[in-house]
Order: C-alpha cells, then sequence, then structure tokens
C-alpha cells in the first residue's frame, strides 16, 4: 500500500490567502484534517473529518499516524514555521521523516523583526508558551536581544516582571509585535517597566527586549568569605572546584544541588554558566534564607531555591544533566539512587563525603564510579614562616550515566 505523507501546511496570522492555489485545493482534498480551532476556521467548507489539536495533543498525533498508515489523506494546519516550537516538532517524535511534507509559512520571529526592521541573527528565540518562565529567564538574561513567545498566562506583563525581578534593568528597551502578518498587526515599543504595568495585549504577539547588560559566564573560584553561612557549614573553595569540574556543567543544562548549605556549589555553577538551570535544594529553613541572601549579593538569577527534603522536593524538578549531593540528611542512598533514575543519559552525579561508611555505601550502589580523595592544606604564615593547616580529607565520588542507561 501506498502512503501518502502527512501534509503540514503553516499558516501565519494573515490567514491562508497567501498559500499558492495548489496547497489550498490539496488542503481541501485531504481525507482528514488537523488543526486549532483558529486554523481549521479558514476551511469552513471542508467536508472530510476535523481533529482540534487541544492542550493533550496525543488523540491529533495517534489520529495523525493512524491515518499514514491506513494510506489516507492527512493534512495539519499549525502556525508559522510548524517545525520551531509547533505542532510539527511533535509529530516528528511519532512518525519518520519520510512521512511529513512541511510547508513553512515566516516564523512568527521572523515576522516580528521584519516589522522591526532589526536584524536577529544574534538573537535568543525563546518561548514562554505553556512552557515555565524558569527555563527561559536564564537564556533570555544572557542575550543580548531576545524574542519571547508568550501565551494567554504568561502574557508580556508576567514576563517582563519576571525578567526585572530575575535582575534586568527596568528601563531596558522592548516591543510588543501583535498580531504579525495580520491587518491589524501592531508594534508597540515601550520600556520593560512599562511592559510590566500594561496588561492589555492581543493574544497573538512576540515579545522581543534589548538587553542593555547581558550577563556573561564567570569562572569559579569565589572565597569562602564571599558566601553567608551558618556555623562554617560550606564547601571549601579548593574542594568546590574540584567537584565543579567533575560536575562539568555546560550551557543550557539543568543541575541540582542536593543538601545545598550556603548554595556555593550552585551558584558558582550559575555564575560559570548563565543559561543553565540550577535547583539549590535544602531542608533547613535557616540555610535557605543564607542562600537568597547569598544570591542577593553574588547576582546568580538562574538559581531556585527549593525548600524541603530530597527526594520528595525534586519529584517536580525537570531532569538533571548533573546532580551534586553535598548534604544527605541520613537518606543517602535514597538520594543516590533518586539521581542514578532521573539523570540524563550522560549525566554526572558528584557527591561528597567525609566517613568511610558513606564511602562503603556507595561503592555497593556503583562499584565502577571513580573516586578521589582531597586532602588540602593552606598556608598560613607564623611571623616569618609558612606552614600548612589541613583542611578535613573530603572523598570526591564521581558516577556518570552511560547514554544506554
Amino acid at each position: 500500500m501506498k502512503r501518502t505523507p502527512v501534509l503540514v501546511v503553516g499558516i501565519h496570522a494573515g490567514g491562508v490567502q497567501m498559500l499558492p492555489p495548489t496547497l489550498r485545493e490539496r488542503i481541501e482534498a485531504a481525507q482528514v484534517l488537523i488543526g486549532g480551532k483558529r486554523h481549521l476556521a479558514f476551511f469552513p467548507a471542508f467536508t472530510g473529518e476535523t481533529i482540534v489539536i487541544a492542550a493533550d495533543a496525543d488523540f491529533a498525533v495517534a489520529r495523525a499516524r493512524q491515518g499514514w498508515e491506513a494510506g489516507e489523506r492527512v493534512a495539519v494546519l499549525a502556525s508559522g514555521d510548524p517545525l520551531w516550537y509547533g505542532f510539527a516538532a511533535t509529530l516528528r517524535k511519532a512518525l519518520p521523516p519520510e512521512a511529513l511534507e512541511i510547508h513553512p509559512a515566516p516564523a512568527s520571529f521572523q515576522l516580528a523583526f521584519a516589522a522591526l526592521a532589526e536584524p536577529w541573527h544574534d538573537a535568543a528565540l525563546l518561548s514562554a508558551h505553556g512552557r515555565p518562565l524558569a527555563a527561559m529567564l536564564p537564556q533570555a538574561l544572557a542575550a543580548p536581544k531576545a524574542a519571547i513567545l508568550t501565551d494567554p498566562v504568561q502574557t508580556p506583563a508576567v514576563v517582563a516582571r519576571a525578567l526585572i525581578a530575575a535582575g534586568m534593568s527596568a528601563d531596558a528597551p522592548c516591543a510588543v509585535c501583535e498580531n504579525l502578518g495580520a491587518d491589524n498587526q501592531r508594534v508597540l515599543r515601550m520600556t520593560l517597566a512599562e511592559a510590566a504595568q500594561q496588561e492589555e495585549f492581543a493574544a497573538l504577539n512576540v515579545f522581543v527586549v534589548w538587553n542593555p547588560r547581558p550577563r556573561r559566564p564567570r569562572p569559579p573560584g569565589l572565597p569562602d568569605e564571599a558566601f553567608i553561612t551558618l556555623a562554617g557549614q560550606i564547601t571549601k573553595r579548593e574542594i568546590r572546584l574540584l567537584s565543579l569540574a567533575e560536575l562539568a556543567l555546560s550551557a543550557d543544562e539543568v543541575l541540582w544541588d542536593i543538601g545545598a548549605g550556603s548554595g556555593a556549589i550552585a551558584i558558582e555553577a550559575a555564575i560559570s554558566q548563565p543559561t543553565a538551570c540550577v535547583y539549590a535544594v535544602e531542608r533547613r529553613p535557616e540555610f535557605c534564607a543564607c542562600i537568597r541572601q547569598n544570591l542577593a549579593r553574588l547576582d546568580a538569577p538562574n538559581v531556585q531555591v527549593v525548600e524541603g527534603s530530597a527526594p520528595e522536593a525534586c519529584r517536580d524538578l525537570p531532569d538533571p544533566d548533573a546532580v551534586f549531593i553535598g548534604g544527605s540528611g541520613g537518606r543517602l542512598a535514597e538520594l543516590v539512587g533518586m539521581a542514578q533514575e532521573r539523570l540524563r543519559r550522560g549525566g554526572r552525579l558528584v557527591v561528597n563525603l567525609v566517613t568511610l561508611d558513606s564511602l562503603e555505601t556507595l561503592r555497593r550502589l556503583a562499584p565502577e564510579a571513580q573516586v578521589a580523595l582531597a586532602q588540602i592544606g593552606r598556608g598560613k604564615t607564623i611571623q616569618s614562616s609558612l606552614r600548612l593547616e589541613a583542611l578535613n580529607p573530603v572523598f570526591i565520588f564521581t558516577w556518570r550515566k552511560a547514554n544506554g542507561q
């Protein structure tokens, strides 16, 4: 049986009049037409089966696959370029490339920058549409300009307030580009502070922000005295640097710092990778207060404090690329098991240990892990002489998740 590829057609707010007649004819001749309510309304005379793409797109994806496997003519209508934060990206997870024929319209980002007469090769292209703001903010803060898709909940005003709260200047210029490609297209230029106060924007918009002071990576290695802590409970600078090297956090990755204490590991990791998402998990309220004070002083807006006991506090966090465990609260084996399960392929688990009993527990769980003993002596002067003052020895336990695990 010959299978007809699923026809995926991008449409912008200007409607279907921009589509070639042959493409419109193929859509009208389909047996199954899938799309959002707005897109389906462009074809009121369609007589075949129609499927509305709802918030849960599983049914629409399954029907598209079923139609392709059965040799039916299936057409899908989507916004702009369907492969850019669009439904075609979802379809591609369920169908092979030969099962899709994609005809993109100009993406909303392209239309926004065209309306602004603004080059966009150096822009960060982001989405807050149905996605947590926490995943988008670090990238927006690190970019000289960013274009952000919004939704009815995370409006330009909500995004603007979040950017200001994360440290972006309230005077930063921005623009809301509404109904791009339609007859009622409108571009509103303002400051971030003005956008934060204005609630009335068209539902279809792209929010563009120019960041006057984008964040740049800074190497780790802050002195211990840079951090507010209690009773000197902090991962010492030398151990911190070794542990960060083993964590090997890259741009846009996710790090969990479990038992974060003063937040030194989380903050140094976040400063060195300003587009990473870092979660400092700490069960003790007094230490959470220390972390928040350190965040206010050391400017690491991509760290989120999660107050609660792990592993329960980690349940709703995004899967990590790296996990650091500095405090276990007596649940070491449980935490390591959770980390091994939740880490993405190629992920790194680093644990700092000070007792042989704890080390033996971990070696039983992960005998293939790498173990190093760090014995640090810091120089101290006595009159004109130098002596070495030993820090407590620390085992650095590193486990890497294989790609196939």
